[in-house]
């Protein structure tokens, strides 16, 4: 992953007050941010500076929040997007981090706690960033540190960050049952205060690329009232 933008972020916000309002809180942290008022200009202006992380509203004057983290996942997987939305349904931000999300934020918030989450996310990416030369293995699942690819029978599947850095935790405590609190922790980091059905919905996607029937799924075991178990030799 490019590190050199790591301080550059995408505000996508049709509200000008608020847009401005996160702006000036986000400069006044160090970073440099790019504006964008509705959907396709957010586009267009990522592909021009290609930020790493993107602050996302979902209702936009044209394409909506979900639609344009859709489009940016393609243009770049590896994208950190946040939602900041006035949209605090269940339903809504549990379709968000399907879409790939890495935080959901419901509005009205402090801009002080979205500047900590970002700054959270970054130290995460940095770490994950730095030149490692371990593999981690069960059965026919390997994943690749250094290259932050994941592979089932040497077949390269596609993931988010968030994905990832779940299927290490999981190799990297095989046969162990993780409480959803332990799997925050390790994947989004002490720090992190936000919903704990992040997780089931990040099991639920790994599920879908890596199990070979997610109805009866072999490698993610589900440990009733407690959170998930990683199977740790495959049949």
């Amino acid at each position: 992953m490019d590190t050199s933008n790591f301080n550059q972020v995408l505000v996508v916000e049709d509200d000008a007050n608020i847009r401005r309002f996160v702006t000036i809180n986000l400069i006044n942290n160090g970073f440099v941010v790019h504006e964008a008022a509705s959907g396709d200009v957010a586009v267009q202006n990522f592909i021009a500076n290609r930020p790493n992380i993107v602050v996302l509203d979902i209702m936009l004057p044209d394409i909506d929040g979900f639609e344009v983290c859709r489009r940016l996942r393609e243009i770049d997987p590896a994208i950190v997007v946040v939602f900041l939305t006035a949209r605090g349904q269940d339903l809504d931000k549990i379709k968000g981090l399907e879409m790939g999300a890495d935080d959901y934020i419901v509005k009205p918030f402090n801009p002080l706690e979205l500047v900590a989450r970002i700054h959270a996310i970054l130290r995460r990416m940095q770490l994950a960033s730095q030149p490692q030369r371990q593999v981690l293995q069960s059965g026919p699942i390997r994943i690749d540190l250094s290259a932050n690819k994941l592979y089932k029978h040497d077949i390269s599947i596609e993931l988010t960050p968030k994905e990832f850095q779940m299927i290490r935790a999981f190799l990297e405590h095989p046969d162990t049952a993780l409480s959803r609190d332990e799997l925050l922790n390790l994947v989004w980091g002490d720090d992190y205060v936000g919903d704990p059905k992040t997780v089931d919905v990040h099991v639920r996607k790994l599920r879908e690329k890596i199990e070979d029937d997610c109805s009866k799924p072999y490698w993610i075991e589900t440990v009733w009232g407690l959170g998930y178990r990683f199977r740790k030799e495959g049949p």
